[in-house]
């Protein structure tokens, strides 16, 4: 059988200790008060971002292997998680970085050109030394989002509540076709605020309906977003 991954493995936590977790979205700016793992919330290379003035680079071609399906969604309380079977792959620097997990946040927590969107997804990845690569994908309100319309046929509606697929989806259904991004250093965007993250956010804006919006921030009850964090000198690629 397929070990199937979690949030909560990559992020170093249990699942009663996420689902217990002593922070919230309320005053994220007090996080690092909170625990002494919690410290790093106060770096200087902290996420999210408004990304804008940009430096041009020759950035290498993001090369995705999702050979993998969704398995099972779950209510985090603080976000909804996607499961799934590995087989899921980034190559970045030179590097194989595994795909663990991918949750949403709304509204969006990175800003591109100072704006908001009203949903992000992250994709969380992982190398063999435990380093972090996370891919951001914004969606705008529009057209029907198809790739999200079977998971939003089984949202979980309570916390803690898990379902699983009874016809698993392919993740790479995900992805858009023009993979140009952005690039900076940051952090994870939720305590333990952990740095040394590589961001990548996807160029090319996705839609999403007004409903399947509002479904969403209507199952979260409150933003889960944190916001923008001091670039402190860091620049940021294209």
């Amino acid at each position: 059988m397929k070990k199937i991954f979690t949030f909560l493995t990559v992020f170093g936590l249990s699942t009663a200790g996420y689902a217990d977790a002593n922070w919230g979205y309320m005053q994220p700016e007090q996080w690092s008060n909170l625990s002494q793992k919690y410290t790093a919330c106060d770096g200087a290379n902290q996420s999210p971002i408004n990304i804008e003035r940009t430096v041009k680079a020759q950035l290498e071609p993001l090369k995705f292997s999702y050979n993998t399906m969704i398995h099972a969604i779950e209510n985090k309380g603080h976000t909804i998680q996607v499961d799934f079977a590995e087989g899921g792959e980034l190559e970045l620097d030179g590097e194989r970085f595994e795909l663990k997990q991918f949750h949403l946040h709304s509204p969006s927590e990175n800003l591109i050109q100072g704006k908001s969107y009203p949903l992000e997804i992250h994709f969380v990845h992982a190398n063999a030394d435990g380093e972090l690569a996370v891919v951001g994908m914004m969606f705008e309100q529009g057209q029907d989002s198809q790739m999200l319309k079977q998971m939003w046929k089984r949202l979980p509606k309570k916390q803690g509540e898990k379902v699983v697929l009874k016809t698993p989806q392919p993740v790479n259904q995900l992805l858009p076709k023009n993979l140009d991004y952005y690039r900076f250093s940051g952090s994870l965007t939720t305590p333990p605020c952990s740095e040394g993250v590589r961001w990548l956010i996807l160029k090319e804006i996705q839609q999403a309906s007004a409903k399947q919006i509002g479904e969403f921030s209507k199952l979260m009850g409150h933003p889960n977003n944190r916001p923008v964090q001091p670039l402190n000198g860091r620049v940021i690629v294209e």
